[in-house]
């Protein structure tokens, strides 16, 4: 209680004496929106955001949305439309005082060493940085060369960057403070969620479909929620999902969740929501051929779920032997990808969770991402 008074006394104070800030930013993922938004929330008054991201969070150059690509095979369509972007981010940077960057590295490296190339002494900061642990592990030096800050959201990764890094803690956790009210072992409620990529939607629906009747006759009153990404609401995507007579639809990760005993989840952030909430889970996935085989190609990890490969990094740093996070034995849930996510093996899953062994080791994550990052950042991004 006493450290947010004091940021907020903190944030008085500089709003009384700074002049106004220019802060240019590119958020082009939802999630990455998401956190942007919480952050925007703890800025002084004195910033303005401007770039890529939500018109309510800042001045808009280009919408979060005209990113939005389903896969590998898609980025083609696109190439025209990123270097019109790219040029046009860059020249929009340069009028501003500060530059953060978030996620999104294939398009953001690139950003970043054209702003460098027009200015090479404006600052920059990088916030969720790319998954150099799970491959291509030398673009840490890149990096290091690219930016000034580096905004750490997970604490193992500080080991691959030399003196630009810091652990800010995770953004997840600016929004799951507590996670004591959302499981219920008593709990009628079971949650589906097929993702917010239109492959992936489509190659989980009919499984669903599937398990929900089963459960349907193993269980009475059952509630069968399915989570849709608000952005879909009252759009074409909608049908996409096909039937869906027998779902409840909930548009917010965090209500279709609360109160649920059990969940199937599509591969994604959206696993290590589940395991902050503590809502036991299955992860599921299942792409097209074209993009999995690409995908194992550069990343040659044995689990791809949030929740298990942080699992196992702490592990690691508890002196367990496990050669790299992603490549050990143990794990918090189940994974269940191409030819294994079937209806059969879901329900399996389920019946087979191993309840005790989630739930300690959910806590332990919890304690070691520590806390939300927000504040950290915010302070970071505003220090010369």
């Amino acid at each position: 209680m006493h450290e947010i008074v004091a940021d907020e006394d903190m944030r008085k104070e500089i709003v009384a004496t700074k002049k106004q800030l220019r802060i240019f930013v590119s958020a082009l993922e939802p999630s990455s929106n998401l956190h942007l938004k919480n952050l925007a929330s703890v800025l002084p008054e004195y910033c303005t955001l401007i770039g890529v991201c939500e018109s309510e969070v800042g001045i808009q150059i280009l919408s979060p949305r005209e990113f939005a690509i389903m896969g590998f095979s898609d980025v083609a369509k696109k190439i025209r439309f990123f270097k019109k972007a790219m040029q046009i981010l860059s020249e929009s940077a340069l009028t501003c005082d500060k530059i953060l960057l978030m996620d999104s590295s294939s398009f953001h490296l690139r950003l970043a060493k054209k702003i460098r190339e027009k200015n090479p002494n404006i600052s920059i900061m990088y916030y969720i940085l790319p998954q150099v642990w799970a491959w291509k592990e030398w673009r840490a030096k890149e990096i290091e060369k690219l930016f000034d800050k580096l905004a750490c959201i997970w604490p193992f990764e500080l080991q691959y960057y030399d003196k630009k890094a810091r652990y800010v803690g995770h953004p997840l956790l600016d929004i799951y403070t507590e996670s004591k009210y959302f499981y219920n072992k008593d709990s009628n409620v079971f949650v589906f969620m097929p993702g917010s990529r239109k492959s992936e939607i489509k190659k989980l629906m009919d499984d669903y479909r599937s398990v929900a009747k089963n459960l349907l006759k193993k269980y009475r009153h059952v509630v069968l929620r399915l989570i849709v990404p608000e952005k879909f609401r009252d759009t074409e995507m909608m049908k996409i999902y096909g039937n869906i007579d027998l779902f409840h639809v909930v548009y917010n990760t965090q209500e279709g969740l609360s109160n649920a005993t059990f969940a199937f989840v599509c591969a994604g952030t959206a696993t290590l929501e589940a395991s902050l909430m503590q809502i036991p889970f299955v992860l599921v996935y299942r792409a097209k051929w074209i993009d999995y085989c690409i995908a194992r190609m550069f990343v040659k990890l044995k689990f791809v779920g949030l929740a298990n490969i942080i699992y196992q990094a702490m592990l690691k740093e508890n002196g367990r032997d496990i050669k790299k996070a992603g490549l050990g034995s143990e794990y918090l849930h189940e994974e269940l990808l191409q030819n294994d996510c079937t209806a059969k093996n879901m329900l399996k899953a389920y019946e087979n969770f191993n309840y005790e062994k989630y739930f300690e080791g959910t806590a332990t994550l919890r304690k070691y991402l520590q806390h939300g990052s927000r504040m950290s950042v915010m302070k970071w991004l505003l220090e010369p």
